[in-house]
């Protein structure tokens, strides 16, 4: 059995008049992620994540923001096509471990909605998804309430 290890981070700055997307779901908020496509923070740092295990570059790469049909492109859509590529290079995913760094709003509540919505998107079982939330102490722009960005690691296995 051979195993990869990736590692994906993701920032977006908090803009008014866009809905928050996070780990695929809508999360209420009075503001959103701004980014080419929605935004999903944490989608992106699991793309990359993905991408980077198996050392195939990352989601700029494959989905350049120069290219207007990725414009508000939903993240779910993103992930999608990320994993055919993790299919096509014959892995499986083992896991998933992501950290989001979000002031506000409070992300605790919508952990296990985000895990279903990964796992079902991954067709994996929810148990291989971990999510943990935590804040930046006031610190930086995050802690600021400007920005919310997420890590996220990811093992794949191929037999």
């Amino acid at each position: 059995m051979q195993y990869k290890v990736g590692i994906g981070y993701d920032i977006h700055r908090l803009v008014g008049e866009r809905k928050l997307m996070l780990g695929g779901i809508e999360i209420p908020y009075l503001k959103g992620l701004l980014g080419h496509s929605d935004g999903d923070s944490v989608l992106h740092a699991i793309c990359d994540a993905m991408l980077g295990a198996m050392a195939k570059g990352d989601i700029g790469e494959h989905f350049p923001v120069a290219d207007p049909k990725y414009d508000n492109i939903s993240s779910i859509e993103l992930l999608k096509k990320v994993d055919e590529i993790v299919k096509q290079s014959n892995y499986s995913i083992e896991n998933i471990d992501i950290s989001i760094i979000a002031e506000e709003p409070m992300l605790g509540p919508f952990k296990k909605q985000m895990a279903r919505k990964i796992a079902e998107t991954l067709k994996i079982d929810e148990e291989k998804i971990n999510i943990k939330a935590t804040t930046n102490e006031g610190l930086d722009d995050i802690g600021k309430g400007l920005a919310i960005a997420a890590y996220a690691v990811v093992l794949l296995s191929k037999a």
